[in-house]
């Protein structure tokens, strides 16, 4: 009985990691903030390795347009955060000033 909940609980692991960015916003795991990030809506421990990873990559992405353009690391996440919330699709979630969560 106890091999049965292991492969269990590693097949339901194996398909959050097959999950990539838009499938993870389309099942309401994952939304966006004001602060350029991703945030977990919803999830597991696989959910938040998704949105670490994703985090990551952005944080790189903003850290190299503050240098390039001598902007503050804030005000580059600021900017980024309010064009994601912009271009979210209908139905995805983000996240409001007051840390909630909404559709759009």
């Amino acid at each position: 009985m106890r091999w049965l909940a292991v492969i269990l609980a590693a097949c339901l692991s194996w398909s959050v990691w097959a999950l990539d960015l838009q499938q993870a916003k389309q099942q309401g795991l994952i939304g966006e903030q004001l602060n350029g990030l991703v945030g977990v809506v919803r999830g597991s421990g696989g959910v938040n390795a998704i949105a670490s990873d994703i985090n990551r990559k952005r944080l790189e992405s903003y850290q190299d347009i503050a240098r390039r353009t001598g902007t503050s690391l804030t005000v580059v996440q600021s900017r980024a955060g309010q064009l994601n919330v912009e271009r979210t699709a209908s139905g995805h979630y983000i996240q409001l000033a007051d840390g909630s969560w909404r559709r759009k």
